[in-house]
C-alpha cells in the first residue's frame, strides 16, 4: 500500500467506554462469509445504534474498518450507511476485497461528531488465493501493472454517458438517442472489439451520485437524500458489468459541465440546494463544501473501492473550463489547493490505492501536475492529433509522472455534420491510437464521439491496436522505451518502441498519395540483415517484409494514409 499509517495512527488514541448513555454503539458485526477470497468482494454488515442528523456526513457519524493485513500492512476502510433511523438499530456495511492471502485482523470503530466512542470490536478472517490479477498501479511512464506484476496498457475510448432522453445534437440526435448506447450493450461490445478501457462521467444525467435534481435521463429519479438511490443502483450495475467483461474504468467523478451556466442552479454544492457554496469559486474555497465533497469521496471508496476494475478516480473533467467560465478566472492556486486536499484525503481512505487523476481541456493549471497524490496527469486534445506524440514525451518528462490524453478528436464542434468529414475523422481515430501506443503513456488516447465511431464500424479497430499492445507487453524482456525512427519523407510519422526482445516501428503516411520511404532506426545500424515482419492493421495479417540493408536502412512503400507496423525480430 502506498499510503500506509502505523496501526497506532489508525486506532483511537483514547477510547471512551460504552455506557447506557453513550451516543454510539456497535451492536453486532456479521461477515457474509467466514473465508475471504483474494480480490473478491466480501460484505461485512454492522448493526449500529447511533444518533445523527445525516448518516452520510462523516462529521456527524462515521464507521471505520481498521485493517491489518497478513503481511502487517495497516489501512482504514470507510463503511457506508444502508438503512435505519437515528437512535435505533441501523444497518451499515463494509465492502472489502483482500489483496493478500492469509489471516486479516479487523476492528470496527465508530465516530460520533468526530469523536471515537467505545472500544473497537475486533475479529479476524482468512483470505484464500483468488483468480484475479489485483488492482492497477502506476508502473512507469509507459504502463500500469496489476498487483500480480502483470503489465497493462489501456486501449479504449470515452463512453461519456449512456443515451439521453433528448439529445441536443444538430445532426445526430436520432443516433445519440439510440437504445444501444447503454453500458449493458456497449461494454460487452467494446470488449469483443478489443477494448479493455473506458472513461465515463458522473453528472446530473449520468450516474448522478450526489445530484438531487436529475435531468434528461428517465432511468434516474430526483432524490431528497444526499446520495441518489437511482445513481447508486446504476453504479452498482456498471461495476458488475466491468468485472464480467474484464474492462477497466476511469471514473470522472465530476465534470465542468455541472459547475458552469445553468447547471450550477441545480448543483448539489450550491447553497440554494442545501449545499454550502455561493458560486463555483466558493465550491473550491468553502471549508464546508470541501467537507461535503470529502463525504462523496468517502462514499465512493466505501461502496465501490473494492473493485479492481475501477482503474482511476478522476476528480474533474476539464477543470480549466470552470476556472475560465466567467470573466474573472478562478485563481489557479485555489483550484490546486483544493486538489491537494482532496487527493491527500482520498489517498488516506482508499486501502486499494486506486490511481488518482484529474483533467484539463487545453490550459495548464500552474502547480496541478506536481501534486504528490495525483498519480497521473492528463489533458484533452482536439484538432491537433499529430501533436500527441510530442505532447506525451514533453509532459511525461517534465512532470516525471505518466501522462494521458483523456480525450482526442479530429473535431470538437458538435454543430458540424461529421458525415461530411467521415474519412478524416476515422483516419484521425486510427492514428491517434497508434500515436499513443508508440509514445510514453499507460493509456492510449481515448476518442470522444463514441456514437459516431460505433455507427461507422470503426471501433473493431481496437482489436488491431490491442494485438500489437499485447505483443509488446507479453514478449518484453525489459521496460518499454522509445527508439528514434527516421525516414526521408517529412510527410511520414515515424515512431519506435523497444521492449528488450523486439523493436516495433510505426509508420503513418499523412498524405493521400502512395509514397516510398527509406527508414532508419537508431541502435539498429549494426543489425544489417535483421529480419522484419510487417503487420497490416486493416486486415490483421502478418507478412515477411524483408531485412535491413548493410547500412541499416529499410525501404518501405506506403499506400495513401496507411498505418504500418514493422516488427524487428
Amino acid at each position: 500500500m502506498k499510503k500506509i499509517a502505523t496501526l497506532l495512527a489508525l486506532l483511537p488514541i483514547s477510547l471512551l467506554p460504552f455506557s447506557p448513555g453513550a451516543n454510539a454503539q456497535i451492536v453486532s458485526i456479521e461477515p457474509a462469509t467466514k473465508t475471504l477470497q483474494q480480490y473478491e468482494l466480501a460484505a461485512i454488515d454492522v448493526t449500529l445504534k447511533a444518533e445523527w442528523k445525516n448518516p452520510y456526513a462523516s462529521s456527524d457519524v462515521a464507521l471505520n474498518l481498521n485493517i491489518v493485513s497478513p503481511s502487517g500492512e495497516v489501512a482504514l476502510l470507510p463503511g457506508f450507511y444502508v438503512s435505519g433511523k437515528s437512535e435505533a438499530n441501523s444497518l451499515w456495511r463494509f465492502h472489502f476485497a483482500p489483496k493478500e492471502v492469509g489471516e486479516y485482523q479487523f476492528s470496527v470503530s465508530v465516530e460520533d461528531d468526530k469523536k471515537v466512542l467505545g472500544e473497537p470490536m475486533a475479529f479476524s478472517l482468512s483470505a484464500s488465493v483468488g483468480a484475479g490479477k489485483g488492482f492497477l498501479q502506476v508502473a512507469d511512464a509507459w504502463s500500469l501493472k496489476f498487483d500480480n506484476g502483470e503489465l497493462f496498457r489501456g486501449i479504449g475510448e470515452n463512453f461519456g454517458w449512456e443515451r439521453r432522453d433528448n439529445d441536443d445534437s444538430k445532426y445526430f440526435k436520432k443516433l445519440h438517442e439510440h437504445k444501444r448506447f447503454n453500458y449493458d450493450h456497449m461494454i460487452p461490445a467494446l470488449r469483443q472489439q478489443g477494448a479493455n478501457f473506458i472513461r465515463t462521467w458522473m453528472i446530473y444525467w449520468n450516474l448522478p451520485l450526489d445530484w438531487k435534481q436529475v435531468s434528461n435521463a428517465k432511468r434516474y429519479k430526483n432524490s431528497t437524500e444526499q446520495f441518489n438511490a437511482s445513481g447508486i443502483k446504476r453504479m452498482d450495475e456498471l461495476v458488475a458489468l466491468l468485472k464480467k467483461n474484464d474492462v477497466y474504468l476511469m471514473l470522472a467523478i465530476d465534470s465542468h459541465a455541472g459547475f458552469i451556466g445553468n447547471a450550477w442552479d441545480s448543483n448539489p454544492y450550491n447553497k440554494a440546494n442545501g449545499g454550502f457554496a455561493e458560486s463555483a469559486q466558493d465550491f473550491f474555497a468553502n471549508a464546508q463544501a470541501r467537507q461535503q465533497y470529502k463525504d462523496k469521496l468517502r462514499y465512493l471508496v466505501a461502496r465501490w473501492g473494492y473493485s479492481p476494475n475501477i482503474a482511476a478516480w478522476e476528480f474533474f473533467n476539464e477543470v480549466d473550463n470552470i476556472i475560465y467560465a466567467t470573466e474573472t478566472p478562478i485563481p489557479d492556486a485555489l483550484v490546486v489547493d483544493w486538489h491537494r486536499e482532496m487527493s491527500e484525503y482520498l489517498s488516506s481512505i482508499d486501502p486499494y490505492n486506486h490511481i488518482i487523476t484529474t483533467s484539463i481541456s487545453h490550459r495548464d493549471v500552474a502547480g496541478l501536475t506536481a501534486l504528490p497524490h495525483i498519480d497521473l496527469n492528463q489533458r484533452h486534445m482536439y484538432k491537433v492529433t499529430d501533436q500527441i506524440p510530442e505532447t506525451l514525451v514533453k509532459y511525461s518528462a517534465e512532470t516525471q509522472k505518466p501522462y494521458v490524453i483523456g480525450e482526442y478528436g479530429y473535431e470538437w464542434d458538435w454543430s458540424i455534420n461529421f458525415n461530411e468529414i467521415k474519412a478524416e475523422k476515422i483516419d484521425d481515430f486510427k492514428k491517434g491510437l497508434w500515436y499513443g501506443l508508440f509514445s510514453p503513456t499507460p493509456i492510449a488516447p481515448m476518442t470522444w464521439w463514441w456514437e459516431f465511431f460505433d455507427e461507422h464500424k470503426a471501433t473493431p479497430y481496437f482489436a488491431r491496436v490491442r494485438e500489437i499492445n499485447d505483443l509488446m507487453l507479453k514478449s518484453s524482456s525489459a521496460p518499454l522505451t522509445a527508439i528514434t525512427v527516421t525516414s526521408d519523407a517529412e510527410t511520414v510519422m515515424s515512431l519506435g518502441v523497444n521492449n528488450g526482445a523486439r523493436q516495433f516501428i510505426y509508420l503513418h503516411n499523412k498524405t493521400t498519395k502512395a509514397i516510398d520511404v527509406a527508414v532508419a532506426v537508431e541502435g539498429l545500424e549494426h543489425k544489417a540483415g535483421a529480419q522484419v515482419q510487417a503487420y497490416d492493421p486493416e486486415t490483421g495479417h502478418y507478412s515477411r517484409w524483408g531485412s535491413f540493408s548493410s547500412d541499416g536502412v529499410l525501404k518501405v512503400s506506403l499506400t495513401p494514409l496507411e498505418n504500418k507496423i514493422l516488427i524487428v525480430q
